[in-house]
């Protein structure tokens, strides 16, 4: 009998590690190596920059430091993600198995989303060590913060444009407006770049928390309605499938 049972708990994560490795392939294969290249070439570059410069470095700059590199590692496997199903020619599998794409994509946005989290706490840790003492585990979560947005419009808009590349340039237009808006919205919650590192000197510890919060709230709120608003966009089979 117990062998039964670990047989059976074999085959089963055998199936599931299978399963992982399959849509790992999927999601990050490709152009995902070229992604991860940049992110990795852009930060080693900005923190030999700061290490042999005479400004001494902040955890406020280290924030903006690992942010561009996060938002490269999300970009890929978001933006790209249905084009990458049709180029492996298994989106007629995905939709003629009911609501099978909507575990599937789920499952990826999970895995992506989860491999970027660990990608930025390294780059975190060797910031700690390389530039200035920052705290890991917070910085990485408040990042994680315009990386679900950045992600999940990713995703929205692929499944509306249905090609990497189109995608790819609404994502960086909405980044690129994102940014420019951050001289008008100051230290407004609606400024996705906020930086919760940099207490401004007219405002209190306490307001400046609720800022955050509120930041928090706003982002994750919006990019959850992404994700699903790209879930929904799933159900129209014909659009997908010619």
């Amino acid at each position: 009998m117990n062998n039964l049972k670990q047989n059976i708990s074999k085959r089963i994560s055998g199936t599931f590690v299978t399963f992982v490795k399959y849509n790992l392939k999927v999601v990050f294969g490709n152009k995902f190596v070229y992604f991860l290249g940049a992110s990795l070439i852009f930060y080693l570059l900005v923190t030999s920059i700061n290490l042999f410069a005479s400004d001494s470095i902040s955890v406020q700059g280290v924030y903006y430091q690992l942010m561009f590199p996060a938002f490269l590692l999300i970009f890929f496997p978001t933006s790209y993600g249905i084009q990458n199903d049709e180029d492996a020619r298994i989106l007629e599998i995905l939709f003629g198995i009911p609501n099978y794409r909507y575990k599937i994509w789920l499952f990826r946005l999970a895995i992506s989303f989860f491999i970027v989290f660990w990608f930025v706490f390294l780059m975190a840790s060797l910031s700690s060590v390389l530039l200035i003492n920052v705290p890991k585990w917070e910085m990485t979560l408040r990042l994680m913060i315009p990386v679900l947005f950045i992600g999940m419009m990713g995703f929205f808009f692929s499944t509306i444009v249905k090609n990497g590349n189109g995608t790819a340039v609404v994502v960086v237009i909405i980044g690129l407006i994102a940014w420019f808006t951050m001289a008008f919205l100051g230290n407004n919650a609606w400024n996705l770049f906020l930086n919760p590192f940099e207490l401004p000197n007219d405002m209190s510890e306490a307001v400046w928390a609720n800022i955050v919060i509120k930041h928090i709230r706003t982002w994750s709120i919006i990019s959850v309605i992404a994700g699903l608003w790209g879930l929904l966009n799933l159900q129209n089979r014909e659009k997908f499938i010619k």
